[in-house]
């Protein structure tokens, strides 16, 4: 049976992993503030660049695929760009994104995958089940990570691309949707693939003039288009774990709110019982002694 004394240092802990706990939310919402708030402004940039691609490319026509970036690798492997946290108590957040490779590795049996990996529990998953981690990203740290780093990694996903070695790219992220919902996302990544652009938007686009021409500007526009989407893949990852994170932490407290309810019940009565059974032995005493 329980004692007083064990109740109330389980009470005591209880407390503490109640303060911690709610700590660790308020960071987490502080956090997950910040990097909404860049996803959010980086939005307009990514829409526009992707718009005028779409336009260029509907502009340039067929000449777009003779473009090394625009046609299948001539390699027979998969490059995967997987992007998870470095530290966990964030939920599902990464067991779901990690369900979203087992489906995506049983749907396409017999690939050979090479891992570029963000985030020290990808790459910790990836490493306890043999598989090859052919780059992991570690400086910058993903949360520090800015436009600069993503350009950087875009570089490297680029030239392993040129290099032969791979058919095509893709990203494995977290996409931000709301609050409470972030959804693993697999994101083809290379080779571009071609977006048609509208009727309206190819007219405004042949109504333009271009300086110094439409395939020069092309081809030093698709670069930081491709830096963009992994800018856009690596903010909405961070903003995903943080939201989780903060929705993980508060469930935390308020089980931890409603054990610490459960246990002061028990032991205000497991006190009251005790404060009885003296009560009774000095009445039983008191009788005898008459």
């Amino acid at each position: 049976m329980v004692s007083i004394r064990d109740l109330r240092n389980r009470i005591k802990s209880v407390g503490n992993i109640r303060q911690i706990t709610r700590a660790m939310e308020m960071v987490a919402t502080t956090k997950l503030r910040r990097f909404q708030e860049k996803a959010v402004a980086s939005r307009p940039y990514s829409q526009e660049i992707t718009g005028l691609v779409s336009r260029l490319a509907t502009l340039l026509g067929d000449d777009v695929s003779e473009r090394p970036l625009f046609a299948p690798g001539t390699g027979n492997r998969v490059a995967i760009l997987l992007v998870t946290s470095d530290r966990g108590l964030c939920g599902a957040y990464n067991s779901n994104l990690f369900k979203k490779i087992e489906l995506w590795l049983a749907a396409n049996k017999g690939v050979e995958v090479d891992w570029y990996v963000y985030g020290r529990k990808g790459y910790q998953y990836l490493t306890r089940r043999g598989r090859k981690v052919e780059r992991f990203f570690v400086e910058p740290s993903l949360e520090l990570t800015d436009y600069r780093g993503a350009a950087r990694t875009s570089k490297v996903l680029v030239d392993a691309f040129l290099s032969g070695k791979y058919k095509n790219v893709v990203v494995m992220y977290t996409a931000f949707e709301s609050m409470v919902r972030y959804v693993p996302t697999e994101l083809p990544f290379l080779p571009i693939q071609k977006v048609g652009a509208s009727t309206e938007a190819s007219k405004q686009t042949g109504d333009v003039i271009l300086e110094p021409d439409a395939a020069t500007i092309f081809d030093r526009l698709v670069p930081r288009y491709l830096e963009t989407r992994v800018y856009n893949a690596l903010l909405e990852s961070l903003t995903s774990e943080y939201a989780s994170r903060r929705v993980s932490m508060k469930n935390a407290t308020d089980a931890a709110k409603s054990m610490g309810n459960a246990l002061k019940k028990v032991y205000n009565r497991k006190r009251q019982e005790n404060i009885t059974k003296e009560l009774l032995d000095i009445v039983g005493a008191v009788e005898a002694l008459k």
